[in-house]
């Protein structure tokens, strides 16, 4: 009996991450380029009781027949972070930028190391510096000029601006994108930033439209991969599953009431 209050309890709790998993999804439905998450599941060690064929005590590891296993219910082991696509909305703005495809813009962070985004709401600094909404400059260190009336980025990241008085564009440099060979193993920092790890590999680095990469449009923004539907039925679902092993716990306990009257 002590078993199963166990076993639910850590039910109960597998749900409630499940859950609040669910719940940072849909907080982040409108957040531009986020990559919702799931959790991953594992069942616990089971624990052999008998062999059917020889009748054998607790914990027999014999081949002869089947055995008698209970399991120790389930727990949280990983998120892992789905990065379909999301849909693009166009905003008009020169400095917004979208990856159509595969890859992550760079932005360097205050310690000089480099995050990973998929994020392109991008605008200026004071000293012209493309930077993201938290202030971080692209790793490409693109520059514009004050006297910039127009900015123009290629689908290939090339960056040309159009300079007050002058008949010609001026090629301001290129943006890089950056790809992993998997991308579900960066561990997300907040500010819609991911950091490469072991798991992750190493990052590959390319022009836009080459080898793999997505292209850029600008312009655009790329939204949430959030499905609300899909939430809410996976909210739903965990719920019920919460609330069935909290019935689990109360059954557990009446039987236990049970056993302890028959002593009366």
């Amino acid at each position: 009996m002590f078993r199963a209050l166990r076993t639910a309890s850590l039910g109960m709790s597998a749900q409630q991450m499940s859950v609040d998993n669910i719940a940072n999804n849909l907080s982040n439905v409108n957040t531009t380029g986020f990559k919702r998450s799931s959790i991953a599941f594992q069942d616990l060690f089971y624990q052999t009781l008998a062999s059917s064929r020889s009748g054998s005590a607790v914990n027999n590891t014999s081949n002869d027949g089947p055995e008698l296993q209970v399991g120790h219910g389930s727990r949280p082991v990983s998120s892992i972070r789905n990065f379909m696509q999301g849909p693009l909305s166009e905003t008009g703005s020169s400095l917004d930028l979208a990856i159509n495809g595969t890859g992550f813009f760079q932005v360097e962070k205050p310690d000089g190391s480099i995050g990973y985004t998929r994020d392109g709401n991008f605008s200026l600094n004071s000293m012209g510096l493309m930077v993201n909404s938290s202030g971080l400059p692209l790793a490409d260190f693109i520059e514009i000029p004050p006297d910039a009336v127009a900015v123009q980025i290629s689908q290939d990241g090339i960056v040309m601006a159009q300079l007050q008085g002058e008949p010609n564009p001026v090629d301001l440099g290129q943006i890089e994108l950056a790809k992993f060979v998997n991308p579900s193993g960066l561990r997300a920092i907040g500010d819609n930033l991911f950091d490469e790890t072991a798991s992750s590999g190493q990052p590959f680095f390319g022009v836009p439209g080459m080898d793999g990469f997505g292209t850029i449009q600008q312009g655009y923004l790329e939204q949430s991969n959030v499905d609300i539907v899909n939430e809410m039925v996976n909210l739903i679902v965990a719920q019920r599953a919460y609330e069935t092993n909290s019935k689990m716990v109360q059954t557990a306990e009446e039987m236990m009431a049970m056993t302890n009257a028959i002593k009366r």
